[in-house]
C-alpha cells in the first residue's frame, strides 16, 4: 500500500515529513529550535514547536536536553544496522530499477534491477534495507507478500526439444515451458493468455504457467484490444448470473419519502459527447432567503447494487471501468451504467446530493448532504457548454454563466491555497467505419471542463469532511483519497535539471513546493519549448491511492478528500456512498480491515486500468503513424539510456525511439540521464530539446516508433 505519512492541513507552513528529514540528515546529534529554524527557512517559532510535539508524541524523536531533540533510532541508518525489513508496494521504472514506499519511512527505498528479484511493477514486496548511499536508503526485495498481477500475454514458440511460452517481464524476456496437455490445437507464433502458477524465487527455479485463452496470430485490432484487456486481467464480458441479476432490478422507488424531491427544480448534465452513462448532474435555483443553492447530484448506485450481489462482487472485480480508444469495459452492466443509473434528461432518477448555498461574494454558508430525486431538464455537451459561455447566450445561459462564476472563485481560493495545476495533453481519435485511425486530435481543456471539475473536486471534499468529523467523534472506517507529499530525492533531481533552464524551485516547505511547481506550471503554458518539464515534474510526484488513513490531498491541497462523484464506474465512489449513507441512518458501521483491503485492491485496479488505458492509445498512435513512414517531423528529446533517446513528436504526442547508430556522433549519456555529450565534439544534447526525426518504423507489437536523426533545429 502506499505509504502514509500523516500531515496537518494544507494551510500549515510547516510539515512532519520535513522537520523528521532534518533529523535525519543530522543522526545522533542533537539540534535545537534554532538551528531548525535557521536552516529550514522557518518564520513561525510556535508551529514548529508545534511539529516537535507530535513527532515526540509518535516517538519519532525524544527530548535529549533543554531546547534539544534526537532522532528516536527510526532512521534509515538504524534500520540498516538492525536488518529491519519493510512492506510496501514497488514502483518499477522503465529502466528497470524500483523504488519501494514503505509507511514509517520519509523517503523511499531504491532497488537496482538484480535486486528486484522476481518482484514486478505494483506488487506488494518485503525489502530488507541494505545501505545508505549519499544519504539515501537502499534495499534488496526478499520476498513478494501479493502479486499485483499474475495474468499475461505471451508468444508460443514450438521448438525442436520443448515448447514455451514467452512473455515480458520489466524489460525482460522470459520463456516459460509449456506442459504436453497445454499445448494441444496451438500452432507455432499463437498468442496466448497465461496465468502464471510458479515464480523464479531462487537461481535454479523454473517457471511454470498454464493455458487461459489462445488469442491465435490474427494482428487484428480486435486481437491487439483483447491482448490488452487479458494482460490487464480485464474481461469485456460480464458473466451471465451477473447479466441476469441487473436485468431482473425494477425500475422503482421504495424511499421517496426519505428523499429530498429535486424534481421541480433547474437540473442539467454536462458531458463528453458520446458519453452514455451521466454519473453527475448540476442544480440551480434561489431559495426562500434569496440565496443560490448550487446541487451536485450523483447517481445512487448503492440503492439498486447491493452488498455481496452478484453485482457488488463483479464490480469490485472489475475495480472501475476502463476506456480504450475504440471500447470501454464497464464496471457495471448496460442495464445500470446506460439506463437506471445513468442521469439521462426528462426522467426521473435517484441520487445522493452535496447541495451548497452561497452568499453574494459565493462564499459557501451552508450545505446539506442526503439522499434526492432529480429530473434533468437538459443534457448539454462540454462542447455545447462552452459555446453559450463564450456567446452568452442559448439554454440555460443565465444558470451556466452564474455557476462558472462560482466555479473561477472556487477554483481560484483552491489555488491559492496550494492546489497543484498542471494541464495534461489527452490525445483523442476519429476512427473510420472500419475502425482505423483517420485523424489524431488533443484534446482541450475548456472552462466548460473546469467547472464540472470544480463542483465535483467541491462534494468530495465536504463529503471527505463530513466524514472526517464523524470520526473525531467516533472511529470511523471511510475511504480517503490521499496524495502524498511529492519525493525529495526526485525533486532534488527535477530542480537541478530546471535550474539550467532557469527556473529555480523552494524544497524548504511543501507549501512553498506548490508555489514554485504552479509558477513552473504557467511558465509552461507560456512557452512551448519548457513543456517537456510538465511530465518530468508529474514524475515527481507521488501517486494518489485509496486509503482508510487519511493524509490529505497534497496536489489539491486538500486536508480531507475523497471519491464520491462517480459510482457508477469507479468502486471506491460505490464504498464511499454506502458508508455515507450509514452514517446518515445512524445504522451498522464497516470493518476497518475489510475497508482497508479493498482499498489497497480498488488502488492496484486502478493502476491497471491506466496501464490498458495507456497501452491502447499507444497502439492506436503507433497503427495512425504506420502511414507516415518516411516522413519527417519535429520531435523533443523526454528521456535517453545507454541505447537512444526517447522522442515526443510535437503534433501528435506519439512517442518514439531514435538509436543512437543514425546520430552523426558517438554519444556518451550522463548519470542523471538528463543530457548527453558528444565524445567527438562539443555537442551536448538535453531532454527538452528539439531535433526532426524521420519516421523509420512502427511496430505494432512493441507499440513503438522507430525514427532516426535527421538534422538539427537552430534556433
Amino acid at each position: 500500500m502506499k505509504k502514509k505519512r500523516k500531515h496537518e492541513s494544507p494551510s500549515e507552513p510547516i510539515k512532519d515529513q520535513f522537520i523528521l528529514r532534518f533529523f535525519e540528515e543530522n543522526s545522533g546529534k542533537a539540534v535545537g529550535i534554532n538551528a531548525i529554524l535557521r536552516r529550514l527557512n522557518l518564520k513561525k517559532q510556535s508551529a514548529l514547536e508545534a511539529a516537535l510535539e507530535r513527532l515526540e508524541e509518535k516517538k519519532l524523536i525524544r527530548k535529549f536536553s533543554a531546547g534539544k531533540w534526537i532522532l528516536n533510532g527510526t532512521d534509515a541508518t538504524s534500520i540498516v544496522s538492525n536488518e529491519h525489513l519493510y512492506q510496501g508496494v514497488v514502483d518499477v521504472a522503465r529502466a528497470g530499477f524500483g523504488y519501494v514506499l514503505c509507511k514509517g519511512l520519509t523517503r523511499d527505498i531504491f532497488v537496482s534491477q538484480k535486486n528486484l528479484g522476481s518482484a514486478q511493477d505494483g506488487d506488494f514486496v518485503q525489502v530488507k534495507l541494505a545501505r545508505m548511499y549519499l544519504g539515501k536508503p537502499e534495499g534488496i526485495v526478499v520476498k513478494v507478500l501479493q502479486r499485483s498481477k499474475s495474468q499475461f500475454v505471451g508468444l508460443y514458440r514450438a521448438f525442436k526439444n520443448e515448447s514455451v511460452v514467452i512473455i515480458t517481464l520489466g524489460n525482460q524476456s522470459i520463456e516459460i515451458p509449456l506442459y504436453r496437455e497445454d499445448i494441444k490445437n496451438l500452432e507455432d507464433y499463437d498468442r496466448l493468455v497465461i496465468e502464471i502458477t510458479k515464480w523464479k524465487e531462487k537461481p535454479n527455479d523454473r517457471m511454470s504457467c498454464k493455458v487461459i485463452k489462445n488469442l491465435g496470430k490474427n494482428k487484428t485490432i480486435d486481437m491487439e484490444m483483447e491482448t490488452i484487456i487479458a494482460k490487464a486481467g480485464f474481461s469485456l464480458a460480464f458473466p451471465a448470473s451477473v447479466v441476469q441479476e441487473s436485468e431482473s432490478i425494477q425500475n422503482s422507488v421504495s424511499d421517496l419519502d426519505q428523499r429530498r424531491d429535486f424534481r421541480d427544480i433547474t437540473t442539467f448534465t454536462i458531458d463528453p459527447i458520446d458519453a452514455k452513462d451521466f454519473d453527475d448532474a448540476i442544480s440551480y435555483q434561489i431559495n426562500d432567503k434569496g440565496q443560490l443553492e448550487i446541487g451536485v447530484h450523483i447517481a445512487d448506485v448503492s440503492y439498486y447494487v447491493k452488498p455481496d450481489s452478484a453485482l457488488d462482487k463483479e464490480a469490485l472485480k472489475r475495480g472501475n471501468s476502463v476506456y480504450l480508444v475504440d471500447r470501454v469495459l464497464p464496471m457495471l452492466p448496460e442495464r445500470l451504467s446506460n439506463e437506471l443509473c445513468s442521469l439521462r434528461p426528462n426522467e426521473d432518477k435517484l441520487t445522493f446530493s452535496v447541495v451548497f448555498t452561497f452568499d453574494e461574494q459565493f462564499e459557501i454558508v451552508h450545505h446539506w448532504i442526503g439522499r434526492t430525486m432529480i429530473h434533468s431538464n437538459r443534457r448539454f455537451s462540454y462542447e455545447e457548454v462552452q459555446e453559450i459561455l463564450d456567446r452568452k447566450e442559448g439554454d440555460f445561459a443565465q444558470e451556466l454563466i452564474k455557476v462558472n462564476q462560482i466555479a473561477n472563485h472556487i477554483r481560484k481560493l483552491r489555488l491559492q491555497h496550494g492546489a497543484i495545476d498542471f494541464e495534461s495533453e489527452e490525445v483523442r481519435f476519429k476512427l473510420n467505419s472500419m475502425g482505423m485511425p483517420e485523424s489524431l486530435i488533443l484534446k482541450q481543456r475548456l472552462e466548460a471542463h473546469m467547472l464540472i471539475e470544480e463542483f465535483m473536486l467541491l462534494a468530495n471534499k465536504y463529503v471527505a469532511q463530513f466524514m472526517a468529523m464523524k470520526n473525531k467523534a467516533l472511529p470511523v472506517p471511510f475511504v480517503y483519497r490521499i496524495h502524498d507529499v511529492p519525493d525529495m530525492d526526485k525533486l532534488e533531481e527535477f530542480m537541478l535539471f530546471v535550474r539550467e533552464m532557469g527556473v529555480k524551485i523552494n524544497l524548504t516547505t511543501p507549501k512553498l513546493i506548490s508555489k514554485s511547481l504552479n509558477h513552473l506550471a504557467q511558465l509552461i503554458r507560456e512557452n512551448d519549448d519548457l513543456k517537456i518539464l510538465q511530465p518530468l515534474a508529474i514524475r515527481t510526484m507521488a501517486k494518489a491511492a485509496y486509503s482508510p488513513e487519511n493524509i490529505g490531498h497534497y496536489g489539491l491541497a486538500f486536508e480531507y478528500y475523497t471519491h464520491f462523484t462517480s459510482p457508477i464506474r469507479r468502486y471506491a465512489d460505490l464504498m464511499v456512498h454506502r458508508i455515507l449513507f450509514e452514517n446518515l441512518t445512524h445504522e451498522k458501521r464497516f470493518r476497518l480491515d475489510a475497508v482497508e483491503s479493498q482499498c489497497m485492491y480498488i488502488s492496484a485496479q486502478e493502476r491497471k486500468a491506466m496501464e490498458a488505458e495507456r497501452e491502447s492509445t499507444k497502439y492506436f498512435q503507433v497503427l495512425y503513424m504506420n502511414d507516415q513512414i518516411g516522413k519527417e517531423f519535429v520531435g523533443r528529446i523526454t528521456g535517453m539510456n545507454d541505447r537512444g533517446f526517447y522522442v515526443e513528436l510535437i503534433d501528435s504526442k506519439c512517442e518514439a525511439v531514435l538509436s543512437f547508430t543514425s546520430v552523426p556522433d558517438n554519444i556518451i549519456v550522463n548519470r542523471n540521464r538528463l543530457s548527453a555529450a558528444s565524445s567527438v565534439s562539443d555537442k551536448v544534447w538535453k531532454v527538452g530539446e528539439r531535433i526532426h526525426v524521420k519516421i523509420i518504423s512502427a511496430n505494432l507489437d512493441d507499440r513503438e516508433l522507430g525514427v532516426e536523426f535527421a538534422g538539427e533545429i537552430i534556433e
